[in-house]
């Protein structure tokens, strides 16, 4: 048998590069490469990038929590400047309602001073009455009438206060009955009220006094519509011993009672 030898090649096997233009390759082999992308070679690199993420969002939450939330310091000023004036203006209002008080009670107690004054004044007045009256040197007189004032009361009505005196008789009692008149005109005629009719009473009877040095005698008694008073007289009718009678003008004794006690 006829042994066949092949035929053994060696060398480096290439690929065949065209040697015309016209052999270009064409198919997908014969499009431009695809552009490069960055992927990372290692877990490494996926770390950084990761890292970096987180920096920059932590950085952007800063910023939004700085600018539009107040900060913390600022509210707690706030409330505290708010909480001052709060007690600022209450304070002004308690002192304000002192001061108010302060000055009433000051009114008050003027007035109070005032009326004090002159309870003081009429007290002394009555003393340096009495000692003239009652004291030592004091001249002896009998049953008389010391005093007599007329206050108005409203309409007619008028009030009389009549003190009577007598210091002749020294521990001994005076009693009796007190009657007033008023001389006047009505309708340009003169005439005469009797106590009967100044009391509005047909059996109208006087005030009884009983005393020993002095006494005041207090009441009322009403003028008619259109009647003008000219004069008053007080009568005394004692139980004993002659009556005694006192005229004044009506104008005299109409004063106030602080002038009538001068």
């Amino acid at each position: 048998m006829t042994q066949v030898r092949g035929r053994r090649y060696t060398g480096t096997m290439t690929e065949p590069t065209p040697s015309q233009e016209g052999d270009q390759p064409t198919g997908p082999a014969a499009q431009s490469p695809a552009p490069a992308e960055m992927v990372p070679s290692s877990p490494a690199g996926y770390a950084v990038v990761a890292v970096f993420v987180a920096a920059l969002g932590f950085g952007l939450w800063g910023v939004w929590a700085t600018v539009a939330r107040p900060s913390p310091g600022g509210v707690t000023d706030l409330a505290s400047a708010q909480a001052r004036i709060e007690a600022l203006e209450q304070e002004v209002a308690t002192l304000s309602r002192s001061d108010q008080i302060s000055r009433d009670a000051n009114r008050d107690l003027q007035g109070a001073l005032a009326e004090r004054e002159e309870e003081i004044s009429a007290l002394r007045a009555d003393i340096a009455f009495y000692e003239r009256f009652v004291g030592s040197t004091a001249q002896r007189r009998g049953l008389a009438v010391h005093e007599l004032a007329l206050v108005p009361r409203g309409g007619q009505a008028w009030q009389y206060t009549v003190t009577l005196t007598q210091n002749l008789n020294r521990g001994s009692v005076s009693s009796g009955r007190l009657t007033l008149a008023v001389e006047g005109t009505r309708d340009g005629r003169l005439e005469r009220l009797d106590w009967a009719a100044l009391r509005q009473q047909p059996d109208a009877e006087g005030v009884e006094y009983s005393f020993k040095y002095f006494q005041q005698l207090e009441g009322e008694v009403v003028l008619p519509p259109g009647f003008k008073p000219l004069r008053v007289v007080a009568r005394l009718a004692p139980s004993s011993g002659a009556p005694v009678e006192k005229t004044l003008a009506w104008d005299e004794a109409a004063r106030a009672p602080a002038q009538a006690g001068e």
